[in-house]
C-alpha cells in the first residue's frame, strides 16, 4: 500500500498554522516524524527565535521510540533550513540524526535557503521528495512568499460598510460591524505584523489598533500625518505601545512612538511600503478610511480585500455619508455568515 505523503502533510500544515501571528518574519512551519505509518512525533515553529518546526518534532519523541527516528520518515511543511539565523540550520540535525527521507510541502523563497536545504540534505544521502501540497503549503505563508519574492509587505485591506454602502459618518464614530466580527477582526490584527490607518480615523476614531480581543499578538500601528497634527493625548500616541508615524517633518523617536519622515509628494503610500520592506514588516493590515483605502486601490497596492457587508442602512438619517471604497480588478474568493453581517473575501487580479 503506497504512503499517503498528502496526509502526513496536511497534518503539517495544520500544525504551522499554530504559529499564526507569533513567528513572523519567519515563515508558519509544521513537521510530523513517521515511522511504519505512525506519527512518533509532532512539532511547529511556535515563536520567532525559538525552535523550528523539525527541532521541536524531533524533541517531542518519546524515549522508547528515540531508536526509530533514524527509520522514520520526516514530514516538513517548508524546506530545511541551512544557514545560521536565530537557530543553527535544522539540515545539521536531520542529517545528525541519520534520518533517511524527508518529504517537504514547498520549497523557501529565501534567498539564505532556496534550495539549498534540499541539495545539502541530499548530498548528506537524503532521499528527499517534494513538493507535496505545494499550493496549500505556500498559501499559508502568503505573506512570507510575497515578500521575498516580490520585495514589498503583502496588504490587506479592510472595511465595513451598510446596506447603503457608507462607510462612516464625516467626524464622528459610528459601529457598523456587529461584536462577533469585531472580535474576528482584533483576530485578524494579531494575524499581520503592522496595521495602517490614514489621519482623519485616528482623529475621528481615535483607535487603539491592537488585538485586545483575541489572544494574538499585537502589530505594529501605523499612521498616516503628514504635518504632525495629531493630538497627542490620542491613544495611538500616548498608550505606549508602538506606533510609526509616517510625516514629511522629522525623524525622531519618542519612547515608543517612530516619526518616520518621508518625500514630500502626493502619495506616501510607495515610501511607506519601501520603508516597510526595509524594516521586514511582512504584511500590512489597511483599515481605513475610505480615502486611504481607495488609493491603494486606485494605485493596485493590495493583494487582499475583506468587506464586511451589514444588513443596516444609515443613508436617510445621515446626509453626511462617507462613501465606500470601490474595489478594482477583484476575484470575490469566499463568503462568510458571521451573526448579522456578511464578509466577502477578494484577491486582487494580478496584472
Amino acid at each position: 500500500m503506497p504512503i499517503n505523503h498528502e496526509f502526513y502533510m496536511q497534518r503539517c500544515l495544520q500544525l504551522a498554522q499554530k504559529g499564526a501571528g507569533w513567528v513572523a518574519p519567519n515563515p508558519m512551519v509544521g513537521a510530523v516524524l513517521v515511522y511504519q505509518d505512525q506519527i512518533i512525533g509532532e512539532g511547529y515553529h511556535e515563536r520567532y527565535g525559538q525552535p523550528h518546526a523539525e527541532v521541536n518534532c524531533i524533541n517531542s519523541v518519546a524515549e522508547k521510540n528515540k531508536a526509530k527516528i533514524k527509520e522514520a520518515t520526516l514530514y516538513v511543511s517548508l524546506e530545511p533550513c541551512v544557514h545560521f539565523g536565530k537557530t543553527p540550520p535544522c539540515t545539521n540535525l536531520i542529517i545528525a540524526n541519520q534520518i533517511k527521507k524527508v518529504v517537504i510541502g514547498s520549497m523557501d523563497p529565501f534567498a539564505a535557503v532556496n534550495g539549498k536545504g534540499a541539495a545539502k540534505l541530499k548530498e548528506s544521502g537524503v532521499e528527499v521528495v517534494g513538493p507535496i501540497l505545494e499550493a496549500e503549503a505556500r498559501e499559508i505563508n502568503k505573506r512570507f512568499f510575497h515578500f521575498h519574492l516580490k520585495h514589498s509587505p503583502y496588504i490587506i485591506l479592510k472595511w465595513a460598510q451598510t446596506a447603503d454602502e457608507l462607510i462612516g459618518v464625516q467626524d464622528r464614530e459610528i459601529k457598523i460591524s456587529n461584536a462577533y466580527v469585531q472580535r474576528l477582526v482584533h483576530t485578524w490584527r494579531s494575524e499581520e505584523a503592522a496595521i495602517l490607518v490614514g489621519t482623519q480615523t485616528a482623529i475621528t476614531d481615535n483607535p487603539q489598533l491592537n488585538s485586545r480581543l483575541s489572544r494574538g499578538a499585537d502589530p505594529i500601528r501605523m499612521v498616516i500625518d503628514r504635518i504632525l497634527q495629531l493630538d497627542p493625548t490620542l491613544h495611538l500616541l500616548s498608550d505606549q505601545s508602538c506606533t510609526w508615524v509616517f510625516n514629511t517633518i522629522k525623524n525622531e523617536t519618542q519612547s515608543t512612538v517612530r516619526y518616520v519622515q518621508l518625500p514630500a509628494q502626493q502619495s506616501l503610500i510607495e515610501p511607506i511600503l519601501e520603508y516597510a520592506y526595509e524594516q521586514q514588516v511582512q504584511s500590512i493590515l489597511v483599515e481605513g478610511g475610505a480615502k486611504l483605502l481607495q488609493s491603494f486601490i486606485d494605485q493596485e497596492l493590495w493583494d487582499e480585500a475583506r468587506v464586511i457587508q451589514s444588513n443596516h442602512s444609515i443613508g436617510n438619517e445621515h446626509m453626511d455619508g462617507i462613501q465606500a471604497p470601490h474595489l478594482l480588478n477583484a476575484i470575490l474568493t469566499q463568503t462568510e455568515k458571521v451573526g448579522t453581517d456578511i464578509i466577502h473575501y477578494y484577491r486582487r487580479i494580478q496584472s
